[in-house]
């Protein structure tokens, strides 16, 4: 058994953006952190994040906006356009209502170049941060002075906290509460990302452009710099096995699903070399995200639908509280009660939203869309105004 050298060693499950942040907000604020990683050596399947001021700003207190910027792609507007015909129905202003409203800009990013900054923040002057890879957690045990990780290989890593940030399907999430059914939506998403170079005259808008149309949607954006496009195509299903970011389809299957609609679309589609096919499920939120020295964190504790382009921002927003609850007190399970207490509202708000927003994406007929055309035609401040709450929210 290993054992802590200090009273402030904290156990990160997983190494995803949700416990990279939390490996990185519990370094900087002077815990030792061992970050235990299942895969044999870290990779991410290409894909697009989009991150609202609510999680730039957090990035940029952790030290890791300055590393991340020159990677990323700042999208003018905020758009919506008809499936099929693409007809805008409006266009908000989002590049300097971003930085002037919420204080921070809105970023697009590929999914690995933000893991790529978080890990080289991890190894930071002065921080005390390890990561193993190849080391996955089968479950945990604690009294009330430490608690301990159990591995699969039979090894045994003890520290004062552990923070399972394993994802959707967490471990440790298991231990805590049981297994639990996830709700398929009927929504499965296509996740492609192209070269800019290939796609001719389809290329994306500089925005974040949503397609809409009767029992699909798509959201078109660019990343590193402008150079790639990604699209996040989502079309209803009656059933669906499985719940994988890394299943495969094929091109043939992801044209037939949006047959017709306008060539931006269905270019990009064309044009990748991979379609991956991402089945969406829902959970409702959890009551408990805490055992004693054990806490959840990301996806392990509320997993989020796509549709408010959340889920990377919620985890790095609770990594930031988790932190600075635990350096306000050093009773380890009452700052964890505390932090639990404090996320608890705000993410299942944003889950919420999240599934509304999957509804009213996939309505169709004349008038689905005329509120949204109101608000983002003639009442610009109301859109901005509306989005408040989630944007300007400011983490203890």
């Amino acid at each position: 058994m290993e054992t802590a050298r200090s009273t402030r060693h904290a156990l990160v499950v997983g190494a995803g953006i949700g416990g990279l942040a939390a490996a990185l907000a519990l370094g900087r604020t002077g815990w030792r952190v061992t970050v235990l990683e299942r895969a044999a050596a870290l990779g991410e399947i290409g894909a697009g994040i989009q991150l609202s001021p609510n999680g730039v700003r957090v990035l940029s207190t952790l030290g890791v906006l300055d590393r991340l910027l020159p990677t990323t792609f700042r999208p003018e507007a905020v758009e919506m356009r008809l499936g099929r015909s693409g007809r805008r129905v409006f266009r908000v202003e989002l590049a300097e209502t971003a930085v002037r409203r919420w204080g921070a800009p809105y970023l697009h990013v590929h999914r690995a170049d933000l893991l790529d900054a978080l890990l080289a923040g991890t190894a930071g002057s002065g921080l005390d941060i390890t990561l193993r890879t190849g080391s996955a957690v089968r479950g945990y045990e604690q009294d009330p002075e430490q608690v301990t990780a159990v591995l699969d290989s039979g090894r045994r890593v003890t520290g004062s906290l552990l923070v399972g940030a394993d994802g959707i399907h967490s471990v440790i999430r298991g231990q805590l509460l049981g297994a639990g059914e996830p709700r398929f939506t009927g929504h499965v998403a296509w996740r492609v990302t192209v070269p800019i170079e290939r796609l001719g005259r389809d290329v994306p808008p500089p925005t974040a452009c949503l397609w809409v149309g009767e029992r699909r949607h798509a959201i078109t954006y660019r990343l590193r710099g402008g150079a790639l496009a990604n699209l996040v195509a989502v079309v209803e299903r009656d059933a669906w096995r499985g719940e994988s970011w890394t299943e495969r389809g094929t091109r043939r299957d992801a044209l037939a699903d949006f047959e017709g609609w306008h060539p931006t679309v269905t270019t990009v589609l064309r044009e990748a070399d991979a379609h991956y096919r991402w089945a969406l499920f829902d959970r409702e939120p959890l009551e408990e995200w805490t055992d004693g020295r054990v806490a959840l964190l990301g996806d392990a504790c509320h997993p989020m639908l796509p549709y408010l382009a959340q889920g990377a921002t919620m985890a790095i927003e609770d990594a930031q509280v988790l932190a600075h609850r635990l350096e306000r007190t050093g009773d380890v399970p009452r700052a964890l009660r505390s932090y639990a207490a404090i996320r608890r509202p705000r993410t299942a708000r944003v889950q919420a939203g999240s599934r509304e927003n999957g509804r009213r994406f996939h309505r169709d007929g004349r008038f689905a869309h005329v509120p949204l055309w109101f608000l983002g035609t003639l009442a610009p401040h109301v859109y901005h105004r509306r989005l408040d709450w989630l944007y300007g929210h400011r983490v203890p």
